[in-house]
């Protein structure tokens, strides 16, 4: 699986470790899809040309999938039907360890609040008026108060994208939130949406307006698959990564002192006391600019509290990813840290090493049909509930800047 999308307001000159935009409000790969995509791409060109020289017997597929950032594209894509037909699904995504990933992601819904009411001069008729503003605002007012009473896998972020207009002196008669919610499950996230919309209607009924409730996207809490967990952990661990130079590692650390990292790295190094040591050691105490190592593998039912489209996928057939190494330790998500290291050799690097063990984990499963077999009875068992597509019938995806 490939993704493509940047994110808004990264825009950042490459191999640079000051922040220096290409453009005002640019574009920038914050979260280093071009490398996932080309990484992605590379190991299903391998694939094919073993097949075509008869090496390997199967199938591969590459998916193009469009919109990971603001629009869910392969959960459009899922709840189409795409995915059904695999035998497995494999997947990566740039980051700052070589590690695989293991457990769960949230769940997540994101909806438009678009609010309308009556213009009218602030000063003379304010009267006439029914501010979409006061209603956003109020509706802001009541989900800030429902955050105390969430749960504690639940959380709600929010972005006004119409505030009505510039002038104070103006009763506005339009205005816009957009907020993404997320739960451990898509029927938790549903719950969730229930009471966040009941909010949106009281404060229209508050402020005498309307209310015109959209969906966005929304993607589906993502489901483990040891078997083929396994599978990449040993292509991980056998294909060899890369040195970094002198100069690499200098790029790395000058990029390491602009932000702040007081953690040490890895997805489930403060859950496994074996594991913590053995980062501590390998890290220097998490003071190494790049992680050169490859973490140790730990089945787990770990939960991530950020959201895939990936999760959709997991939920048709069989489906496992992992993390390369495309950026210094530590480096924010979706920062202009990452859209620096985007073209750099460290990311390319790490980009190649991503090809080489998917190509590596394809050629495993054709060649062994019983892993894939293992792999469909496990997937049999913990998807047995099928699949709850958290984007309702009817919505269509559209173009967002976000």
């Amino acid at each position: 699986m490939g993704e493509y999308d940047a994110l808004s307001g990264l825009s950042q000159k490459a191999c640079e470790t000051v922040y220096s935009p290409l453009s005002a409000d640019g574009n920038g790969q914050g979260c280093g899809h071009n490398l996932l995509g080309a990484a992605s791409f590379g190991a299903a060109v391998a694939i094919k040309r073993a097949i075509e020289a008869g090496e390997l017997h199967g199938t591969v597929i590459f998916y193009g999938c469009p919109g990971e950032e603001g629009c869910a594209g392969k959960a459009f894509m899922a709840r189409d039907g795409m995915f059904r037909e695999l035998d497995a699904a494999l997947t990566w995504h740039p980051g700052d360890t070589n590690e695989i990933t293991v457990g769960s992601t949230a769940a997540n819904m994101q909806i438009e609040y678009a609010f309308k009411g009556v213009s009218a001069h602030a000063a003379s008729n304010p009267y006439d008026g029914r501010s979409a503003l006061d209603a956003a605002e109020l509706m802001h007012i009541g989900v800030n108060f429902l955050k105390e009473h969430i749960k504690p896998k639940e959380s709600v972020h929010y972005s006004f994208s119409d505030a009505g207009g510039i002038s104070p002196n103006v009763v506005q008669p339009a205005a816009k939130l957009i907020y993404m919610l997320r739960s451990d499950t898509v029927i938790n996230a549903k719950k969730l949406l229930t009471r966040i919309n009941n909010i949106a209607k009281g404060a229209a009924l508050m402020t005498d307006t309307e209310v015109t409730i959209t969906q966005l996207d929304g993607t589906a809490d993502m489901l483990s698959n040891k078997v083929l967990e396994c599978v990449l952990y040993d292509n991980l661990s056998a294909v060899g990564l890369p040195s970094y130079t002198e100069e690499e590692l200098s790029f790395a650390k000058a990029l390491k002192e602009t932000y702040n990292c007081e953690t040490l790295p890895g997805l489930q190094t403060y859950d496994i006391p074996d594991l913590k040591e053995f980062v501590i050691e390998k890290t220097e105490n998490g003071t190494k600019p790049v992680n050169d190592f490859v973490f140790p593998y730990y089945t787990s039912d770990a939960f991530s509290p950020g959201s895939t489209d990936v999760g959709d996928v997991s939920r048709l057939t069989p489906t496992a990813q992992f993390t390369a190494v495309t950026w210094p330790s530590g480096s924010p998500g979706h920062s202009w840290q990452n859209v620096s290291c985007g073209k750099s050799s460290i990311a390319y690097k790490g980009m190649l090493l991503a090809a080489k063990v998917m190509a590596g984990a394809c050629a495993d499963l054709m060649e062994n049909p019983e892993k894939l077999a293992r792999a469909r009875a496990e997937f049999e068992k913990t998807a047995a509930d099928g699949y709850d597509c958290p984007i309702e019938k009817g919505v269509v995806p559209r173009a967002q800047k976000l």
